[in-house]
Order: C-alpha cells, then structure tokens, then sequence
C-alpha cells in the first residue's frame, strides 16, 4: 500500500504517483548495477532496467525495477538465515491467552506478596505466609504452557 504524502497547503498525495528526481532515478540504476555485480541480474536484464530507471517519471515506475532485488551484500544465506530465525521467533511466542494469563498471575502473586510483606512489617507475631498458594495456579499455568508448546512444535514436524 502506497504511503500518503502531506505537507502545509499541501493535499493528501500517493507516494507512488509523485514524480522521481534525477536522484532517485540515479540511485535505482546504482541498485541495479550492485545487482548485476552481484550476478543477479543479466547483461540484458540490467540494461533494459537502467534504461526503465532513466525513462521513470514517478516512484511507481522506479519501484517496480528493483522490488524482487533484495539490498546489495545480502546473500541468500543471509536471507534464509533471517527467515528461519523469525520462524522460530514465532515458534517460540506464547499464544495471546497464555500471555494474559501469566499477567494476571504476575499481577496477583504482585500485589499479595506486597500486602504480604506490609501486613507482616506492622503486626507483631506470626502471619501466615498467604502468597505461597499462588505457587499451585502458577505450576498449574507452567504445565500448561509446556504443553502447549509442545503440541506447537509437535504440529510443526508434520
């Protein structure tokens, strides 16, 4: 989706349907030269798209030459290593129900080790140590989440 442009007296605008500088055009044509450098792109490739880049008058023309080119220096080990890492980013991410409910358990076991803590600085003599039974929800909500990580990456392999 093309970005909109505003300025002071100025309409909303396309950012694809504003016209390139003679920057603009210069910088595509030195993409497609690292491209070609790179051994992405063929001698016939390369000059049909320098010669598009020169021709473009708006950012849409110019976009279109280099948008299956990825930025120069990367290599398409680096581009699978960084697909793969965020695959397994994602793999790793709790399920929005789980992250909800380890922040009520974080905010309650919070707030009664608190209350915990005052009650037992202003009365003299024993208190009965409370909090300690948000241990059982909390083990119960870890065996859940390894469960449920473990079904993931079981559905993964499959």
């Amino acid at each position: 989706m093309a970005k909109e442009v505003t300025g002071p007296g100025r309409r909303a605008e396309r950012l694809d349907t504003l016209r390139a500088a003679d920057t603009d055009r210069q910088q595509v044509a030195e993409q497609l030269k690292d491209a070609l450098d790179e051994g992405r792109l063929s001698l016939h490739e390369y000059d049909e798209r320098v010669a598009g880049a020169y021709s473009a008058q708006t950012y849409a023309e110019l976009v279109v030459l280099v948008q299956d080119l990825p930025r120069p220096g990367v290599s398409a080990a680096e581009v699978q290593a960084r697909q793969s890492a965020e695959a397994r980013r994602a793999a790793r991410r709790l399920p929005v129900a789980l992250m909800v409910l380890w922040t009520i358990l974080g905010s309650l076991a919070a707030v009664n080790v608190v209350v915990y803590l005052l009650v037992w600085a202003t009365v003299d003599g024993y208190v009965y140590p409370w909090p300690v039974w948000l241990t059982v929800p909390g083990a119960a909500l870890g065996a859940v989440t390894v469960g449920v990580q473990v079904i993931r990456r079981h559905h993964r392999r499959f």
